[in-house]
């Protein structure tokens, strides 16, 4: 069973890190499923205060996600248009490849801008451009993220190595 455990929380510390980029899967939780089931092993002693520590840090990230690309295009002078028009546009952009996700995000936001103020194109692509920012920023925490979760399960695999091993 410990094999097991140990197998699907690698897979999902590694699923964790996808989740970075691919707004499907939820990152920072889908990692820390991945630290839990490691620590739910016989092998591990369960430590609950850093399990405690790493949910809330997967929690505030994926707040975070959601707040940093409206501050962003916010920043940069966006509406509610244009943060609908981005989210709107990131959708259909994950029917393509991750250039499609940026490229549905820009032109998302900036049709957006440009229902809600035809007439002011460069206010519209400073606020799509401020949409982008955002994500690119967002997108960098939950990597952050995702590749810490993974360095603490190698760790705590490595210094358990013994026992599973």
């Amino acid at each position: 069973m410990d094999y097991i455990l140990l197998f699907f929380g690698f897979f999902l510390v590694i699923g964790g890190i996808i989740g970075s980029f691919l707004p499907i899967i939820p990152g920072p939780p889908t990692g820390w499923l991945g630290l839990l089931l490691l620590n739910l092993t016989s092998k591990v002693i369960t430590d609950w205060t850093f399990l405690g520590v790493t949910l809330a840090i997967a929690i505030l990230v994926v707040i975070a996600d959601y707040i940093i690309p409206v501050l962003g295009t916010k920043k940069f002078g966006g509406s509610k248009y244009g943060i609908w028009g981005s989210t709107i546009g990131l959708i259909i952009g994950l029917l393509f490849t991750a250039v499609g996700m940026i490229l549905g995000l820009f032109l998302g936001a900036l049709a957006g801008e440009l229902v809600h103020d035809s007439k002011n194109m460069q206010k519209a692509i400073k606020a799509a451009l401020g949409s982008v920012i955002g994500f690119f920023f967002s997108t960098g925490i939950k990597l952050i993220v995702g590749i810490v979760f993974l360095v603490y399960f190698v760790r705590i695999l490595i210094e358990n190595k013994d026992a599973f091993f």
